[in-house]
This record gives structure tokens, sequence and C-alpha cells, in this order.
């Protein structure tokens, strides 16, 4: 959740450092700190702020810095208020030792308690601080012994002490030039590359974005694994010191991909790039002469797949969403019964053990906790597992037996837009792919869906501009209002859990999401003329289930109406029925039924824009909330 960057080489490290913490201040912006050192310094020097990155840049500008090696954070609290005092990098009793952490440290009391008996002073509320005492006092009782000993030796002793999950960058003034990095569950990357005269320079970040301008061979390391990075090279261990082979991967991502591009928010230049995202999910994994899909991704044979009795889902936030969605599109077209977990409860309902179903982890990240969690204890249970996921080689991809990559590029807004409907866009492959080999789904049907799928990327682009200043003037009437209903039936429940979460994470208006068939039990009591209700009212006119369920839609609109409540529908070009019964309708272009969702998210998804900035709120970086939560 926090975000870290580390630079060892010959560059002056404070510019590379901010430069990377931009990228990367998405991950938490309650404080920032950076901590650098040359050689022949006693002491590392650090400067921090409370607040978002400008405030340390502002600092920076008055108190400079120079070094050649160093280390930034920018922070998303756990424990500690958002003050200075407990910004990182944090220091040990000499000054000498700093650390930054991604995480939680479970047993930090304890250790605290045992650190202050032997001498050590805190000054932080924070569990970071802990581990920078813990490292020095390993230390100093190897100096006492007579047998001195290396920064990485006393980071090894030290992690082993730890309970929780972090991601660690430690540096030492003993130890110029040197930086070492830990992995025990949020996710740590390693930048190898050279500087403009030929010289190697080595990086540490918490992602990718946040080192990808100066280098695109990247390492991730596995959860156990130690960097050792110095001028001469990288060396990677595991805890116990044993020498490890981590591949070097090349990461394809423009840079460019990751900045503005002349969009006010990185979240609206995200949703006007979703054609382009779905365009680059389904290159390659189509034949629209033959209808088939292809996954070559996915190392299980056709006939496993073909044999398995269910399908189990593990998500959490949007990505959860998108399994609900691939719920209905699994068992449509593959008929086979597909059950959603919130990844965070999975492992705490006792699930029965199945060998014979297939796991499925849908994260954009692949660094989720809670979705590396349940992925473990479903291989625990025998299942083989496939992850949708959209950064190659992350955490969930190494356990996983296939992957379905969803070729979004990166994402910097913290709500996610491109990312959700990438994954819709594979849960549809997939469920295709699966039907396939199942033999559910006849060739000319899948001709035809194949096609239909190819053609969204240009119903979103023809749409997309007229939907945005549809969704500014309903802003207008709307940015004001208390609390926001959303329903939706069928596949489109989904999608109305979906824009009443985009709502609520960036404009602070409370919203909820109903099945449009529950409003008797219990939403109805809600309605009156202040409340706005958002309905996803679309259809397919040639799927007879389509039709019923639109009907019925209907009936919930009316019962809306007659509340006074102020309905704002989502409906397909031509539904002029629909038209004579609301204040407001969001036209989009008609598509199959289990397809409409990659059309109607997209007005959900700028209405909640809108309204955010017409409240002035900060839309990439809303209140208490960090782009990928890597702790449990």
């Amino acid at each position: 959740m926090c975000g870290i960057v580390g630079y060892v080489g010959s560059k002056e490290v404070v510019p590379v450092i901010l430069e990377g913490l931009r990228r990367l201040e998405y991950r938490g912006y309650d404080s920032a700190g950076i901590a650098v050192g040359t050689k022949g310094q006693e002491k590392l020097s650090i400067r921090r702020a409370p607040g978002k990155l400008k405030n340390i840049e502002e600092v920076l500008r008055k108190e400079p810095l120079t070094g050649t090696y160093g280390i930034g954070h920018t922070r998303w609290a756990t424990h500690g208020r958002p003050t200075e005092e407990n910004a990182h990098p944090h220091r040990d009793c000499t000054g000498r030792i700093v650390v930054v952490h991604n995480g939680i440290v479970e047993n930090y009391i304890e250790l605290k308690r045992e650190l202050t008996a032997q001498g050590h002073k805190f000054v932080t509320e924070t569990d970071t601080e802990i581990i920078a005492h813990l490292i020095e006092q390993v230390l100093k009782t190897a100096e006492e012994a007579g047998a001195p000993m290396a920064l990485e030796v006393a980071v090894r002793h030290a992690v082993k002490r730890l309970t929780g999950a972090f991601a660690l960058g430690v540096l030492s003034s003993l130890e110029p030039d040197k930086m070492v990095a830990a992995r025990f569950g949020p996710p740590v990357v390693i930048g190898i590359g050279e500087d403009s005269e030929g010289r190697g320079e080595y990086f540490v970040a918490s992602d990718v974005p946040g080192i990808l301008h100066h280098t695109r061979n990247i390492v991730f390391l596995n959860d156990g694994d130690m960097a050792i990075l110095t001028l001469g090279g990288v060396t990677f261990t595991d805890f116990d010191g044993n020498v490890v082979e981590r591949a070097v991967q090349r990461i394809t991502w423009d840079p460019v991909q990751a900045e503005k591009g002349g969009f006010r928010h990185f979240m609206l230049k995200e949703i006007w790039e979703q054609p382009r995202a779905i365009r680059d999910t389904t290159l390659g994994r189509i034949s629209l002469d033959s209808g088939q899909v292809f996954l070559n991704e996915m190392a299980i044979p056709a006939e496993e797949l073909a044999r398995m009795t269910s399908i189990n889902i593990a998500a959490c936030g949007t990505s959860w969403h998108a399994a609900l969605a691939g719920k209905y599109m699994i068992e449509r077209l593959a008929r086979i019964p597909v059950e959603v977990d919130y990844a965070s409860e999975y492992r705490y309902r006792d699930p029965i053990a199945d060998p014979n179903a297939l796991g499925m982890l849908i994260t954009q990240s692949g660094e989720t906790a809670d979705t590396l969690a349940a992925q473990r204890e479903m291989i625990a249970l025998g299942s083989k597992t496939v992850a949708i996921c959209n950064v190659v080689g992350a955490m969930i991809t190494r356990d996983a037996n296939g992957t379905i990559y969803t070729h979004a590029g990166p994402e910097i807004g913290v709500a996610s837009t491109k990312a959700f409907t990438s994954q819709i866009c594979a849960l549809f492959l997939f469920a295709m792919h699966l039907a396939q080999v199942r033999g559910t789904l006849q060739p000319e049907e899948s001709r035809k869906l194949v096609e239909e799928l190819s053609q969204i990327p240009a119903k979103i682009e023809q749409m997309i501009e007229r939907v945005s200043r549809r969704c500014e003037r309903l802003a207008k009437v709307f940015c004001n209002s208390r609390d926001f209903l959303y329903l939706g039936r069928g596949i489109h429940f989904p999608m109305a859990l979906e824009g009443a979460l985009k709502l609520k994470e960036i404009s602070y208006i409370h919203a909820e999401g109903y099945p449009a068939g529950e409003m008797k039990h219990g939403p109805n009591a809600l309605i009156d003329e202040t409340l706005p209700v958002v309905v996803l009212a679309t259809q397919d006119a040639s799927d007879s289930g389509s039709r019923l369920r639109y009907e019925k839609t209907l009936s919930n609109v009316q019962e809306v109406t007659a509340r006074s409540g102020r309905v704002i529908a989502i409906a397909v070009e031509g539904q002029e029925d629909l038209a004579q019964l609301v204040e407001h309708v969001i036209s989009i272009p008609k598509a199959p039924e289990l397809l409409l969702p990659l059309l109607e998210i997209v007005p959900l998804q700028l209405l909640a824009y809108h309204i955010a900035v017409r409240r002035g709120c900060d839309v990439d970086q809303p209140r208490n909330l960090a782009k990928s939560v890597t702790v449990e």
C-alpha cells in the first residue's frame, strides 16, 4: 500500500527517488520521506513531511540533500497518525541505519518491549521503527561478540523475528552504496539498468511504474527473498542466506502510458483508454473466422478443463464485481456452476476440498494479500488455479497453473476503470474458451459472439464523448445529493454494485447497489424526492431472457417514480418506452446481453467522475484508500 523507491548508482539520488515516488504516490499519500547517503558520511540524511509528496518537495527545496544512494517512501498509514514524526524512513538509535516498510508487523508490541528493555529509545507510534532498532541490536550483539556482521546478514536475522507482512528497504551509513530489500507479502521489484556512461545502476521499488522510466529490466522478488544491491550488481538470497536465481523480465509498458496525456486526471484518461485496453486483451486470442478463443497461457489441458465440475472465484473490491459478472458469463455459456467469494472471507468459511473444482483469482496488481491467501487455500485443497492479472510476473501468476493477462497497462487512479473492463473481457474470453472445450457453445454462436466482442471498443469510442458531456450535466444536478441507489438485474446487478462503489470511492457520497427485484424487501423505504436512483435498464431485444428481465426492471422503475424518486436510467439506444417514464436517460449502443456490461459501466464511471470533480474531491487519490491492498 505504501510506495518505496531506492537507488544505488552514480547519479544524484534525490531526483531519481522523487521522480519514482511521484509515479507511486497512488500507493499512499499520508506522508513522505527520503534518506540519502554518500561515502564517508557518518549518518544518513533524512527529510520527511506529512501530507502529499509536494510537501516533502518543498522541504527539500529549503533543505537540499545530495548523495549517490538512498531510499524514499510515500505512506498509507496503518500504525500511527500521518505526521512528520511517523513518516518513513525510520532510524535506529545511532542514526546510521534507516528502514522503509510496506506492510504490518503484527508482533511489534512484543518486540518493542524487548528492545526497550535493552535500552533502545523509540520516538514514533509506528510498527516500522522497531525494525531499524532490531537490526541495530543484531549488529551490536555481533560486534560485542567479536564477530562483526554485514548489513544483509543482520537483516536476515531481523526478518526472522517479524510476524506479519513486510516489504523492506534498508540502508546503513556503515556500508555506503549498499541497499538491502526483503519481501514477505507485499510486492518488491528490483530494476537493473545502466546510466548514460554504461555504468550499472540498481533500483528497488514497490511497483513497476516507480522505476520504469529508468529501466525495463525487472526482477520480481518472491516471498522469502532478499536482494542485496551494490555498485557491483545485485545478489538474491533467501532468508537463510542461500543464493537463489531470479529471472529478469523485460517490461513492455511504455512509461508515457503512466502520464496524464493532457487529461485532467488519471482516472479520466483511464476511462478513455478502455477501448484500447479491451482490444489489447482480446488481441491474438480470438479468430473471427472460426469463432475460436485461444488462451495459450493456461497450462491446463483442454480435456482436464472439460472435466472440471465447478469453479470457485475469489477477488476483492472491483475485481469481485468483475467475478460476479463472470459467474453469469461462465454459467450461461459453459453450463458449469460458479461460486464467487470475497477473497478476504474465503479461508474463513472452511471451504470444502474438491480437486475437480477450478480455482480462479482476479486481481489487477497480482499482489493483493487476501487474494494471494485465497489462492494458497485453493491449492492446499487440491484445486488447480487460474489467475486474471494485469501485471506480468506478479506473485499470483507464479503459483497459478495459468494466467490470463489483461494487458490494460499501468492504472494509476485508485478507482479502477480500465482494469475492470479488461477483467470483464478476460472473463468473457475464459467463459467462451471453457464452453468450447466442454462443447456447450456451437461454432455459429461462437463466431457471432467474437464478432460482437471485437466491435465493443469501437462502440465505446463512438459513445464516450457524448456520454461524458451528458454525465457532466447530470453532475451539476446531483452533486449535492447525500445518497444514491443503484439497481440492476441479472448480469447488470454487479454493474450496479460497481457503479455505487465508484461513486462512494471518489465523491464520498453514500451509495448502495441492489438487485432491482429486491426493492420491495427494504430499499423502497429509502425512496423520496431527494434520492437519485440509477437503474441499469438495458436489454438485448434478440434475447428472450433479456426482454423478460427488462420488463421486470420497468416495473421497478415505476415503483421508484411512484414514490417521487429521481431516476437516471442507463438504456440501449431506441428504448422509447423508458424515455417516457423517467427524468434522465443515458443511451448506450446495442450489444448481446453478456457484453452489455462493457458498455453500461462507462456512463457509471463517468457519472462518478464528474460528480467527484464537481464536489472538489481528489479523484485520483481519494482519502483513506490506496491502489494496491498488500496487507490483510
